[in-house]
């Protein structure tokens, strides 16, 4: 039996701290930085979101109350470190945010774990849009439109750190974000983890040897908020501003991307799914006024191809690998690889050539640059090649899902399956 710490987690956990260490030394300033402390923190949050959802089957809507509560309970100690000369150290200010979201989570907790499934999502929904409108009625507390701001440099710090620099807040956020991911790691594996896991799968049954799984559901939700605060909390230092948005439905709707594209039925799951949609944010959002919709379609094909995420994916090579079928399953990508290029690259184009019609501005002109082609979306001529791309993108692609399947279907492990 697997104990916690068994040498295989650790030496994934030790070559996880080695890589966050060494990473900003790929480009200590500038753009690679900034990515760095995003996906650190994105990471704490996306996982705390799966602490209910993976561990304990609660979908929540409003996920967004505990860490945008706990990022302005960071930046109001923050202030009155400033304005009163309140002495806190700015290396355990993301503990203030942690307690903000840990208060707002025993607060709701007992209410809104009363029951789960459906009933839960709509009353985190609910619970989520009156924060948020009250973050807009009460600007003392949350700055109203234009936010609150203050300074993290408060005097010079343990050792001469002070958080000036870039490079020093990515440690910070590299630090917290390590602790917080080994104590909800470690979470998982403690009475508490199971009972939720035992909740999530039947909560009946867990009723019935002695357990209480609204307790279990409340004790959840409360951890969740801490860990979610403690993003929070990161997120308010490193950007030095905390505005409603961070309590809006669009902040919870990211953090459940994350978590279903990585993978809620793994651990390492919402870490992938943070990492990829925060990069995707940034990256594709530089580029197209289309990244919402990129978004959704990617949301929508993993949950309706893909519902293990990409952590799912990753485990079925791996048995594929354990089985010697790797190999085979490879060439099997390669030649799907072709007309899938095909099919996305058309999809892409007819996307953005929608939206170049939508905004132009000069009459029978809408040129859109893509893949190194330029086409007038107000043409209808225009529009034939990603049509045509797309339709035989599609068709072979199809073709190649037969045959692969129809491959499968002839293995010896799929016909002694078969058998029994």
């Amino acid at each position: 039996m697997k104990t916690l710490f068994s040498q295989k987690r650790l030496a994934v956990l030790a070559a996880y701290l080695v890589a966050i260490v060494l990473a900003p030394l790929l480009s200590p300033r500038g753009f690679w930085l900034s990515l760095l402390c995003q996906i650190g923190i994105t990471t704490v949050f996306a996982l705390s979101f799966n602490m209910l959802l993976g561990q304990t089957g609660l979908l929540s809507f409003g996920h967004a109350v505990y860490f945008g509560l706990g990022a302005f309970a960071t930046m109001h100690l923050l202030r009155a470190m400033h304005e009163r000369a309140w002495a806190f150290p700015v290396t355990l200010l993301p503990l203030v945010g942690g307690a903000g979201g840990l208060c707002f989570g025993i607060l709701s907790g007992w209410v809104i774990t009363r029951r789960a499934g459906t009933t839960f999502a709509m009353i985190s929904l609910g619970i989520g849009e009156m924060v948020a409108a009250s973050s807009l009625m009460f600007p003392a507390v949350f700055g109203g439109e234009a936010g609150i701001s203050s300074n993290r440099v408060v005097g010079p710090g343990w050792f001469g750190i002070n958080y000036g620099s870039p490079l020093q807040m990515y440690y910070l956020i590299a630090g917290w974000a390590f602790l917080c991911i080994l104590g909800m790691y470690a979470l998982s594996d403690t009475p508490l983890g199971r009972l939720a896991n035992a909740v999530r799968d039947n909560p009946e049954r867990a009723e019935f040897v002695g357990y209480d799984p609204r307790w279990v559901r409340c004790m959840m939700v409360v951890l969740s908020g801490f860990f979610a605060g403690v993003a929070g909390g990161l997120t308010a230092l490193n950007y030095e501003i905390v505005t409603a948005e961070t309590l809006s439905a669009a902040t919870s709707g990211i953090v459940i991307m994350m978590a279903f594209v990585g993978g809620i039925g793994y651990f390492h799951g919402p870490i992938l799914g943070a990492a990829l949609i925060t990069v995707l944010e940034i990256v594709v959002a530089g580029v197209t006024e289309a990244w919402p919709f990129y978004f959704g379609l990617l949301f929508t094909s993993v949950v309706l191809f893909a519902p293990g995420g990409i952590a799912g994916i990753l485990a079925a090579q791996k048995r594929l690998f354990e089985a010697g079928q790797l190999g085979r399953s490879l060439r099997e990508y390669a030649w799907a690889a072709l007309p899938f290029a095909l099919c996305a690259g058309g999809l892409i184009t007819l996307v953005e050539m929608a939206y170049a019609l939508a905004n132009t501005t000069e009459p029978g002109s809408a040129p859109v640059h893509v893949f190194g082609f330029t086409l007038n979306a107000a043409r209808p001529l225009g529009w034939a090649p990603p049509v045509a791309a797309v339709a035989v993108g599609a068709a072979l692609l199809r073709a190649v899902s037969r045959r692969i399947s129809g491959r499968r279907e002839t293995t010896p492990a799929a016909l002694l399956q078969r058998q029994a």
